[in-house]
């Protein structure tokens, strides 16, 4: 349905991708994955036709309707819901907003009136004088209540919004549906209910996403953008995984064989290269040398940093306690936090959960003393050496200083230059990148940088909200292993369902009536006792 023949995008000197050849298409749902900086998002925008490529073609099959489910779910804060979701079929609304301009322009000519008797027949063959009642219906069969419909988006909660987008994508049947991380700023019940919506709809599908759950769930085939080209598999994250992993095993132990025989060919023809009697066999050696070519293994644009965690001190008991804990910002009618009660036994790993807006990263700034509650207690164990990473480390960078000056602060000493750099290369800044300001990073950069801060700090309890957030597939494996690995206690807040499970011994689950849900066990225990309401 939707192909690329020798597509390249290329931003000065070098490309960022390449002769990318793939067909999308029967209805499959393609997982496009590679590190960030491959290039994901531009040759989705490419998909769409929000770019131009350098070089190369996009051919959408004749007759078929392209969707894409918009990244920014604020970007309509002031429009009427029924109208956001009507914008999905462009060709009918844009035929509608002309049409009705033209009615209301007093000046309007006699020609303008027949442009506009034009465009009333267009309205009607693209299905316009339905449009708002079926909007109405897609809106209601995805949990978007009747009340909403006529309001505005800024009064459409934020775990909502996603909801009324998605609505926008489907609402012209497109045979094709381009999504762009559509988990962004979804609780973990959101991406369930959306994988359910996914799964069960009919269209050619192609997907950016991190999690890598999701890419299991929804995902038949995975779409793997690295070495500047672009490599299908079939099956999941998962599948992906291994096929790549066998297909480098296979292309490497071929290599090795090749050079093995290459070794004994060039040993033989230089042993009998000057004896006559063996002349002929020398010859034939080396044009059987000529012959073996080695399978390039070019360099892949993944890297892992090196993340590992300690502590200074180790606590043996209590952590922390938490009594009766409630928060409300100035000015605001209710609490956020109502009544929070918890207790963290030494070596815990709590995975705090619940919808947005329900007060996960409130909790987490309480904790490590940046809000102070409005009542109730929170009190850390004696030793306790808490370690924050908050989900806007924005005020951490403030400061106009390098990547060496700002993970020097954290040493403790003032000559530990070589530990600093040691620590910065792990996390993937060498050479001269080391003297760039903190104040241009990127979100995951600067994600990198708290890592390096905590690494440095060994603090025994960590306190991290979303770690994950703005992290390629490599930085969270890493993360999480690092995080297996840590002796110390944690408390964490993520929506990746993949990271919960390999990390959280125990969940607690804020509800949006201010309650709290203390279950002990993993995830998967969680949710198993936990049936999805959409």
């Amino acid at each position: 349905m939707l192909s690329t023949f020798n597509v390249t995008m290329q931003f000065g000197a070098k490309p960022l991708f390449e002769q990318v050849t793939a067909k999308f298409s029967d209805g499959n749902r393609y997982g496009l994955i590679g590190a960030n900086g491959s290039g994901k998002s531009t040759l989705m925008k490419i998909l769409s036709g929000e770019f131009e490529q350098s070089a190369g073609d996009v051919v959408l099959q004749p007759g078929r309707r392209l969707g894409t489910l918009k990244q920014n779910q604020f970007a309509y804060e002031d429009e009427r819901v029924l109208d956001v979701v009507m914008q999905g079929h462009v060709e009918m609304w844009r035929a509608m907003r002309e049409r009705d301009r033209i009615y209301a322009d007093p000046s309007a000519t006699d020609a303008d009136y027949m442009k506009a008797a034009e465009l009333e027949v267009k309205f009607g063959e693209y299905g316009g004088y339905d449009a708002e009642a079926r909007a109405g219906r897609i809106l209601s069969d995805i949990g978007i209540a009747e009340s909403l419909h006529e309001r505005s988006m800024r009064e459409v909660a934020p775990g909502l919004k996603l909801r009324v987008l998605l609505a926008q994508a489907l609402f012209s049947k497109p045979d094709v549906l381009l999504l762009d991380e559509p988990t962004n700023n979804l609780d973990i019940h959101s991406i369930r209910w959306l994988e359910g919506v996914l799964n069960g709809y009919d269209a050619t599908m192609v997907i950016i996403s991190h999690d890598r759950r999701f890419l299991n769930q929804v995902c038949t085939h995975i779409a793997d953008l690295d070495y500047q080209q672009l490599k299908v598999y079939p099956g999941g994250y998962d599948d992906f995984m291994l096929a790549s992993l066998q297909a480098r095993q296979r292309v490497e132990a071929a290599n090795a064989k090749a050079q093995e025989r290459i070794s004994d060919l060039q040993e033989f023809v230089r042993r009998f290269s000057a004896n006559a009697s063996k002349a002929r066999q020398a010859t034939s050696r080396r044009k059987e040398l000529q012959k073996i070519k080695l399978e390039e293994i070019r360099p892949s644009s993944r890297q892992h940093p090196y993340i590992r965690f300690e502590q200074r001190k180790k606590l043996y008991h209590s952590a922390l306690s938490v009594r009766a804990l409630a928060f409300r910002y100035p000015g605001a009618n209710t609490d956020v936090l109502q009544k929070v009660s918890f207790n963290v036994r030494a070596g815990e790993r709590i995975a705090v959960i619940g919808a947005n807006g329900v007060g996960k990263t409130t909790l987490m700034r309480c904790l490590v003393g940046e809000l102070k509650p409005s009542a109730g207690e929170i009190t850390w164990a004696e030793n306790a050496e808490p370690g924050h990473m908050p989900q806007d480390p924005q005020a951490d960078f403030a400061e106009k200083v390098d990547l060496l000056a700002w993970m020097s602060q954290w040493t403790g000493k003032a000559d530990d230059d070589l530990i600093v750099r040691a620590t910065l290369g792990r996390l993937l800044f060498s050479g001269d990148e080391v003297r760039k300001s903190v104040q241009v990073l990127s979100g995951g950069e600067q994600g990198r940088m708290l890592y390096g801060k905590l690494m440095l700090t060994k603090p025994n309890v960590m306190v991290m909200d979303e770690p994950t957030n703005h992290m390629d597939m490599e930085t969270i494996e890493s993360l999480q292993t690092a995080l297996e690995l840590y002796p110390g206690t944690l408390i964490f807040v993520s929506h990746d369902r993949e990271f919960i499970s390999g990390l959280a011994t125990r969940i607690i689950e804020l509800k949006p009536d201010g309650t709290v849900e203390d279950f002990t066990g993993t995830l998967e225990e969680y949710l198993a006792t936990h049936p999805l309401v959409v």
